[in-house]
């Protein structure tokens, strides 16, 4: 028996996927009640964003991105988000990174790549790419689909991107170009644009270098928003991931740009693993954080205590059988639509396999899973076959439950590590 039977929704039906191409008007409300912390978290973000009136007020249709979930290729796909949304109604979702040339060259298909569910909001495009007129094409053809921003990769370490690819993080030593990428992209949208990057690459490491990449791209584009992995990037052939893991965190050097460019918002990435530290990074002056990883292998543990602990809203109550049971009537009307049988009950249900971490009945439920993808065709009958090793005291747990674990520590005198003040020089740096 599905073990969804006798419980009914608390919240509005999903709107199906294939009904989308997304020209509707945003939906989420900002009624909703803050403590004091929060509300000058939120002036405090506004504050700092200097844009342009029509780009505050598609911005401000929304929270803050006080907290957004990174774009990571294969992961923070339609499904990954669509499960994203359902627990956390604030937490600002980025996609996978779009290359600029895949969004020109499918023109005829581009619902498969930049098409979405209206729940997604907020939601912001990532693009890459290193030829100009791509990326106003790229953008241009992205405006129909009411993305809340639009990112441009100047962080992504991969040989693919990096090497081959001649974008991604390698942009970092070419900021003059960046600058003319973020007018072209800016010109072509009416959404605010924004840069993700490193603090550094190979030997380009000091923070002068940092500064001036800064100073070039935001003095040569109406760019006013930088996400900062707070790691350099190593070019030399080591993988992503050991990217993520060998080069030193170095949290002062974001904390000084916040001292050296007031007028500029910065959202910190890299090593943050909870809300907990998120909030660490808040308190401390942070206008935003990323997380990566964390919010995708512990999604209930994570973006469970988002709206919460960040945005100090109510709890919602929900449970994690609502969640999927929302999830079932998403999956059911996506599964095979590309053709092929694609997308197929593996790829649809492959973000799910995080939502029981460390709960009693999660290994059995995996290894349900794993049998249950050789022959279901349907949602439904996969969670008929493999819910049945998770117990109802799992399944009919409210959200934000418990206390969350994390390093409160995180940025502990951090203030007290920052390098000396950046003074630019200005015509060295525009034109060098």
């Amino acid at each position: 028996m599905v073990k969804f039977s006798a419980y009914s929704l608390m919240i509005s039906s999903f709107t199906p996927f294939h009904s989308i191409i997304l020209k509707n008007p945003r939906r989420f409300s900002r009624n909703i009640p803050f403590n004091h912390s929060t509300k000058s978290r939120v002036t405090s973000y506004y504050q700092n964003v200097q844009l342009h009136t029509e780009d505050v007020m598609g911005a401000s249709r929304y929270l803050p991105p006080l907290f957004s979930v990174a774009p990571m290729m294969e992961w923070t796909d339609n499904h990954y988000r669509t499960l994203a949304r359902l627990i956390s109604k604030h937490a600002w979702l980025y996609t996978e990174m779009l290359a600029a040339e895949t969004i020109v060259y499918q023109q005829g298909n581009l619902d498969k790549f930049l098409g979405y569910s209206p729940e997604q909001h907020p939601i912001v495009l990532q693009i890459g790419g290193s030829k100009l007129e791509n990326l106003a094409k790229a953008t241009e053809l992205a405006n129909a689909y009411n993305y809340d921003e639009i990112n441009f990769n100047c962080g992504c370490p991969s040989p693919k991107v990096a090497g081959h690819g001649c974008f991604g993080v390698r942009l970092m030593l070419d900021p003059k170009f960046v600058g003319e990428a973020m007018s072209v992209i800016a010109a072509n949208t009416n959404v605010p644009v924004s840069v993700k990057c490193r603090i550094g690459v190979d030997d380009h490491d000091s923070y002068n270098e940092l500064c001036d990449f800064i100073y070039k791209v935001s003095s040569l584009s109406p760019t006013r928003h930088f996400i900062i992995h707070s790691r350099k990037a190593l070019l030399n052939g080591i993988s992503p991931a050991d990217n993520r893991r060998i080069p030193p965190l170095k949290y002062e050097f974001y904390y000084a740009l916040l001292r050296d460019f007031p007028d500029l918002t910065f959202t910190i990435n890299g090593g943050i693993n909870s809300v907990v530290e998120a909030n660490a990074a808040l308190r401390e002056g942070a206008h935003g954080v990323m997380v990566g990883r964390a919010a995708y292998h512990y999604p209930w543990q994570t973006l469970g205590h988002v709206d919460t602990a960040i945005y100090g809203a109510p709890s919602s109550g929900i449970t994690r059988r609502e969640i999927l049971q929302r999830y079932q009537e998403y999956g059911d009307s996506v599964l095979g639509k590309d053709g092929n049988n694609r997308p197929n009950i593996r790829e649809v249900a492959k973000p799910l396999l995080n939502l029981f971490y460390s709960e009693p009945g999660n290994g059995l439920w995996k290894r349900k899973a794993d049998s249950a993808f050789m022959h279901c065709k349907t949602m439904k009958s996969f969670f008929e076959e493999t819910l049945v090793a998770i117990p109802d005291s799992v399944l009919d747990a409210p959200i934000a439950g418990g206390v969350p674990s994390g390093r409160e520590d995180l940025f502990a005198n951090v203030h007290d590590l920052l390098p000396p003040q950046y003074h630019a020089r200005e015509e060295e740096a525009l034109y060098a």
